[in-house]
């Protein structure tokens, strides 16, 4: 996919969730938001689907200085991490790329700040 990266994990759910929790964290990052879309779509549609959440992770460093360089670019942030189960229950982790998404934004100061935040992601992908 273009606009993210990620992989199939050999984890259950709830350990795929704690562990890729740990190692944003040791690349700086907090999960702002987790939005149960299956519990939701249940809650709402009354529908049956499989797992499926979305963290939005943010390093603070990383975004101060984005929206010092762009005070709209909050319309692009947090960074999302989708962990979800296939209908095999097979657990996928996947990752926004920053760079994709931020390629949006006209400003000579935010392709660098994407490209760390990739690698950062990346390194948080590449640990799991």
């Amino acid at each position: 996919m273009s606009f993210g990266f990620g992989k199939q994990v050999d984890l259950d759910f709830d350990d795929a969730i704690k562990k890729v929790t740990e190692e944003l964290q040791k690349e700086g990052f907090g999960v702002l938001s987790d939005i149960d879309v299956s519990a939701k779509m249940k809650e709402k549609l009354d529908k049956d689907m499989p797992r499926y959440r979305i963290l939005g992770a943010c390093n603070p460093k990383l975004a101060y200085q984005a929206i010092s360089a762009v005070e709209d670019i909050g319309l692009l942030l947090p960074c999302n991490v989708l962990v979800r189960e296939d209908s095999a229950g097979k657990v996928h982790v996947d990752f926004m790329d920053p760079s994709s998404v931020l390629s949006l934004v006209e400003h000579p100061g935010i392709e660098p700040l994407a490209a760390e935040v990739r690698e950062k992601l990346q390194r948080s992908c590449d640990a799991l």
